[in-house]
Parts: C-alpha cells; sequence; structure tokens
C-alpha cells in the first residue's frame, strides 16, 4: 500500500510544518557517519533511487528516506545503545512501520568502517523489491 508524500487522506503524516525546524536542524547538525551515508544516497547515485534527508513521519524524523521503495534508512550513533533509547527507538519504529514502511538500521561504525558493506545490504534490499 502506498501513501500519498504529502498527505493521507485528509491528516497529513509526512513532512508536516510543525516539524519543519526540527528536520532543519538535523540536517545541519547531521553527524560524519550521516553526512558519508548521504554522499552515496543524495542525487539518485544507488540505482537511481530518490532518497531524502531528514524526513517526518507523523511526530518522528527518519533519517533517509525513498518514497518510491516506503524505505527508511536509520544511521545509529552511541546514544542509541542504552535501554531508554532503545525502548523509544521501537516504539517509533512500529509507528513508522504502521504505515508500510521498512527499516534497515546501521550503526555509526558499520557506516564510517564498512560502507561498502553497508552500501552492498542497501542494493540487495532495493533489489529484492524491485523484483517482488
Amino acid at each position: 500500500m502506498r501513501y500519498c508524500i504529502i498527505c493521507m487522506r485528509e491528516k497529513r503524516i509526512f513532512n508536516r510544518i510543525s516539524e519543519k525546524e526540527k528536520r532543519q536542524k538535523l540536517r545541519l547538525d547531521a553527524p560524519l557517519a550521516e553526512r558519508t551515508l548521504w554522499r552515496y544516497l543524495s542525487r539518485r547515485q544507488l540505482l537511481d533511487c530518490k532518497f531524502r534527508r531528514q524526513v517526518s513521519v507523523g511526530r518522528y524524523v527518519v533519517d533517509f528516506y525513498c518514497y518510491d521503495l516506503q524505505l527508511a534508512i536509520e544511521v545509529d550513533g552511541d546514544s542509541h545503545f542504552t535501554d531508554e533509547v532503545k525502548e523509544y527507538d521501537s516504539e517509533r519504529q512500529r509507528y513508522i512501520e504502521s504505515f508500510g514502511i521498512s527499516f534497515l538500521r546501521f550503526t555509526n561504525d558499520d557506516v564510517l568502517n564498512n560502507i561498502e558493506g553497508v552500501l552492498e545490504k542497501i542494493i540487495d534490499y532495493i533489489n529484492r523489491q524491485r523484483m517482488s
């Protein structure tokens, strides 16, 4: 099931105006791992897929999102490994997945030390989606 980029019926879920400042701040303050991955995802460089940075879904913001594939990619730093944040991330992911959005998660370490492996996993996912 696909949802309109701007709205889901009358209720807007993507890039709400109320989340605009948060999205802009996250783009400006992006950690090195996110900036590194963005160099490969931007400008349709990866299998001609259009990814966007810091897209809000409801009140949450995902690091990268491809509307055509309904794919969110998250790059998790050290702060994501505490029990409290793990629970928050799990709740957040369930909410976002309720709209039919799939997730790929990588750690900062994955991106910074194994970018080829990260890109291979993303490419594999894209190819599987296109075959189904």
